[in-house]
Order: C-alpha cells, then structure tokens, then sequence
C-alpha cells in the first residue's frame, strides 16, 4: 500500500481522480464553446418568428418607432417540419458533431476506435447519430404533447438574466394559445434517448448506462450553448444573422412572450 505524506489529497487516487474531473470539466466547456460558436456562424438557415412579428423596415424610414407586437401564436406544422429537417439535417449539428468527435479523438474516447482518419469518421458518424436520435425524439415527443420547443429570445435586459433564460430553455418549452412556459420532458429526455441508443447500438460493450447519462448530459450542454448564441449573438430583425443564423435545437431568434 502507498503511503503518501499525510495529505488524502496527494494519494495517487485522489490526484487521478482530480486529473478526470478536469479533464471532464474542460470537455465540457470546449462542447459548449464548439456550440456556441457554431449557432452564432452565417450559413443557410430557416429564420424562425413570430408569424405575427411586423416587419418594421418599411415603416421605420417615414414613421414614428413602432412596438413589436409580441403576442404568442403557434408555429404551423410546415415551421414545426422545416425546422426539424433543419436542425436534423442542416449545417449545424454537422458542424457540432465534428467539433465533439474531435474532442473525442483528442482524448482516444473510445479507444477501441483508434486514431486517424478511420477513428476520427466513426467517431464524428457516432455523434452525428447521437444528435439525429436526440433531435428526432425531442420533435416527435414534443407534438404527442403539443409543445413548442422552438427557442424564443428573452424581452428582459440585462447579461445574468438573459443568460438565465438561455439556459433554462434548455429545459423548458412552451404550450397553449397562450405560448406559457412549462417544464419539457421531451427535452430532457430528447438527449438521453440519443446517447442510450449509441451506447447500446453501436458502442464496444463495456460501455453502460453511466456513460450514457454522462453523453446525454454533453448533448444537453451543447443545446444550451446554441440557446445562448441565439440569445447574444443577435443584433436585430434585420440583421444577417437573422437572415441566416444557424438555427439551435429551439430555433426562434425573435423575442417572445416571457411567462
């Protein structure tokens, strides 16, 4: 047995231990820095808005200021699938899964896949899987209960605020005529579905469920990063990122009722 000087801390498996939690806590933040960057980049994008948000630039130039119109009203089931097909198949969870696959080569997780080209792909096809499952879920879930998971930005002002309500949108959604905000299981369960299915379908078979809860937490963490680039990263109705803002999971740029 080792005997170390006394100090619990120095003993070979707290300091391995400590090693892992870092190393768990700067995967975690490079995920949600990868999120974050990638929803905040111009491409092809479905803006998503209120349908009955006025279009103020042809009234601005010649007329007094003219308040938004902020009454909640349903995304259509054409909003709802172009959305879906966006967040599934657009650039953005492209850009997100290579970015976690890369974290993932870094660190040989897992290593039965190996390096190079070969591991890097299998590792970026697994992510990609991850997000497709997650993503699908969260949207059939969502309309078996008649949620609107779109994101809508924040009326408030302020950074703690608005940052406060990015992150709990991660979890949250709305419902009614009347667009109130509700706790979503889709949304919780969306990621844990995707990280389930991978661990069981198609990772090496010493993998279980803890390391399932702990991708599906990774999968929430980038959610949340999106959320809160479509929160700051957005400087008006008529800006370019509007126009072709990468969408989130939850993709409305455009403020919303705030209940």
């Amino acid at each position: 047995m080792h005997v170390g000087n006394g100090n619990p801390a120095s003993t070979p498996g707290c300091l391995s231990g400590k090693k892992q939690f870092n190393a768990k806590t700067r995967r975690m933040m490079l995920l949600f820095s990868i999120a974050t960057f990638a929803a905040s980049l111009p491409g092809m994008a479905i803006s998503q808005s209120l349908p009955n948000s006025p279009d103020l630039s042809k009234n601005q130039a010649n007329s007094a200021p003219v308040q938004q119109d902020l009454t909640y009203v349903r995304p259509t089931q054409r909003i709802m699938i172009k959305n879906y097909l966006f967040d599934t198949f657009g650039p953005y969870p492209f850009v997100i899964s290579a970015g976690a696959a890369g974290i993932n080569q870094f660190t040989n997780s897992p290593p039965e896949w190996g390096q190079g080209t070969e591991g890097y792909f299998k590792r970026w096809g697994s992510d990609y899987g991850i997000a497709t499952v997650s993503t699908t879920t969260r949207y059939a879930l969502s309309e078996a209960l008649k949620e609107d998971s779109m994101y809508y930005r924040c009326e408030c002002s302020g950074i703690l605020p608005r940052l406060r309500h990015a992150v709990i949108s991660t979890l949250t959604a709305r419902r009614g005529d009347d667009g109130h905000q509700v706790f979503s299981f889709p949304a919780l369960i969306g990621p844990y579905a995707g990280s389930v299915t991978a661990i069981y379908g198609w990772y090496p078979s010493r993998y279980g469920i803890k390391d399932a809860f702990r991708t599906g937490n990774y999968s929430l963490l980038a959610t949340a990063g999106g959320n809160v680039a479509l929160e700051f990263l957005y400087s008006g109705p008529h800006s370019l990122l509007h126009r072709m803002h990468l969408s989130s999971a939850h993709g409305s740029p455009d403020p919303g009722p705030n209940h």
